[in-house]
């Protein structure tokens, strides 16, 4: 869940550096840090915020021509000065950024203790920067020791590496947790994601399992870790530009990745074709299908399993990625569609390769491009949602919904579905960003009004039927994730169950309500809670009679109940949002959470 980065060119390395540790500090922000390398390792760090940190230490400052940095989300010891990255050896002559876990750790500082090295942090990555040194005094070079290092090592993990004693270079391992390279003139960079460092270079390889590579500034040299077999690779030509990682004149990224959903989805439906048609033949062919996923992307899957229900009259399992294993069994006529929007989400990878080892066919849907997911999967799709740099996924949801709808309509093609029918599904299908744009700019002002008349409130009640749960449990994921609220999402069915114990005068409740067979009951379920004295905020089809029985109505245009979730979505998204904005909280940096989780 951090993120590293690392230069080694003609430039001072610490102003790079830390406009990239800029770039990803959606990946960790509980502390930062930079290490050069000038005569000796020059090492900043600090806990807090990277402009907090960088208005006390300076950290563009540091001299030389080397270095790597540390953006970090704590997993070991608590966010401190002695526990940020970079982490040195007991000699101060190797640096190490690391993101991942060292599961072996404790018992590594016991062994290294018994050498002679001392620790000052309460991590698991401070044994990396030792272990490398006490093979370097055996008489090993660096790369030859970090090799050796790898070997002990359990768990997972994306390092780069500096040392005082071979000063022109920067060696970075890979096992499990991302890391990409960028390849510039005369100059080489690394980082967890691309885009740190877009505004100085296009030309990317990203590293894979078990690889690690020397960068210099005249190359780039490629290994694998186990044999030191060189790799060669071409570089591929990444087509965003730095300024799609910026704001845009947005307050914040969240808002402004909301409002760029109708062209993430536009984008998605025009670019697939071969994949999707690969896909399809490969779930007809299975007796049993599972959509693992975790998060914002198992909604999605919900979203996909109540569409080929109702559209392909198929029977799809939908199964939270760490409950996978413990739950599901798999055979060779089984096929997992694994949904990540980095690719690298470490309880979802997981289960594919629980489902791998017991014969299954994996395909994935994932936003990044040669991330771990795609390595594991024999059909890779892809949404083209750009950089999601909030931690709250909004536009790449809305992209994986798109895909997945038409994933539907394809297979419901193939299965009964008239090809005129089906036709025009697609068709309508690739008009609906239209209808998006008409739903941010016509209920923005009236959401606005709603976030500061119930940005007081406690608890927060969801409500949904058929396809319209997922979106609830959606909007209800989003009020946790950013206004902090207690917020509960429920089929509208169970309010019976004992949720309408819980409500009584005021209890803001949220129905959804999309068109189609289940518009009826859910009438009924708003008037069960309109009866314990809920105020009901119904999200319905412009012109519905039910305005007329809720306290607030957000009306949406006319659509397919199929197509709905994109155009429903949109108000609980700018609910959490305005929420959260009126409370005066940053919706782009959520307290305890990272865009990538990539740690079980």
């Amino acid at each position: 869940m951090c993120g590293i980065v690392g230069y080694v060119g003609a430039r001072r390395a610490a102003p790079l550096l830390l406009d990239a540790l800029k770039r990803l500090e959606y990946r960790g922000y509980d502390s930062a840090g930079i290490a050069t390398v000038f005569k000796k390792l020059h090492v900043k760090k600090d806990k807090g915020r990277i402009h907090e940190i960088d208005r006390k230490l300076k950290l563009a400052d540091l001299p030389g021509n080397v270095g790597i940095a540390h953006t970090r989300w704590a997993t070991h010891g608590k966010p401190s000065r002695a526990n940020a990255h970079p982490h040195l050896d007991s000699s101060g002559k190797v640096a190490v950024v690391h993101n991942g876990i060292i599961e072996n750790y404790l018992e590594l500082r016991q062994f290294l203790r018994k050498h002679g090295h001392r620790f000052v942090s309460e991590t698991d990555t401070e044994v990396i920067p030792n272990l490398i040194s006490y093979f370097m005094h055996q008489g090993k070079n660096l790369e030859r020791s970090i090799r050796e290092t790898t070997k002990r090592l359990k768990g997972s993990y994306a390092m780069a590496i500096a040392c005082v004693e071979e000063p022109d270079k920067i060696i970075v391992v890979r096992k499990e947790s991302p890391l990409i390279l960028g390849i510039g003139n005369g100059e080489a960079f690394l980082a967890s994601d691309i885009p740190a460092v877009l505004s100085h270079t296009k030309r990317i390889l990203v590293l894979e399992n078990g690889e690690m590579a020397v960068l210099t500034p005249a190359k780039i040299s490629i290994k694998r870790i186990a044999s030191g077999a060189v790799v060669k690779r071409k570089p591929m030509v990444v087509t965003w530009t730095a300024e799609m990682a910026e704001k845009m004149g947005y307050p914040h990224f969240t808002l402004k990745e909301i409002f760029q959903q109708p062209d993430a989805v536009r984008d998605t439906l025009r670019a697939a074709t071969g994949e999707l048609e690969k896909l399809v033949k490969l779930l007809l062919k299975a007796e049993r299908i599972y959509i693992i996923a975790c998060g914002t992307s198992y909604h999605a899957a919900l979203v996909c399993k109540y569409a080929l229900a109702k559209l392909a009259d198929m029977s799809v399992e939908a199964v939270i990625s760490s409950e996978f294993q413990e739950s599901c069994r798999v055979d060779g006529k089984t096929v997992i569609l694994a949904i990540t929007q980095s690719g690298e989400t470490a309880d979802t990878l997981k289960a594919v390769q629980v489902a791998k080892a017991g014969g299954a066919k994996v395909a994935c849907l994932t936003n990044a491009v040669g991330s771990s997911i795609t390595r594991e999967s024999n059909i890779v799709c892809h949404i083209y949602a750009g950089p999601e740099v909030s931690v709250v996924a909004t536009k790449t949801f809305a992209a994986q919904v798109a895909y997945l709808l038409l994933l539907a309509i394809h297979l419901a093609r193939e299965r009964s579905l008239p090809k005129s029918k089906a036709d025009e599904l697609i068709k309508r299908l690739g008009g609906i960003s239209d209808a998006m744009r008409a739903v941010l700019t016509g209920v923005e002002p009236q959401v606005k009004k709603l976030a500061r008349r119930y940005c007081s409130a406690e608890h927060i009640y969801l409500i949904g039927r058929g396809i319209g749960y997922p979106l609830v449990m959606e909007g209800a994921l989003k009020l946790k994730e950013i206004t902090y609220i207690h917020s509960e999402a429920m089929p509208a069915g169970e309010l019976k169950h004992g949720t309408l114990a819980l409500i009584d005068q005021g209890t803001p409740v949220i129905a959804v309500v999309p068109p189609g067979e289940s518009r009826v009951r859910m009438a009924g379920n708003v008037e069960e809670a309109k009866a314990r004295g809920a105020t009901v905020i119904a999200v319905a089809e412009e012109g519905d009679d039910m305005k007329g029985h809720v306290d607030e109505f957000i009306p949406i245009p006319p659509t397919e109940e199929l197509f709905s979730p994109l155009l429903y979505i949109i108000p609980l998204q700018l609910l959490a949002y305005h929420i959260t904005v009126e409370l005066g909280q940053d919706p782009d940096r959520p307290r305890s959470l990272a865009k990538s989780v990539t740690v079980e």
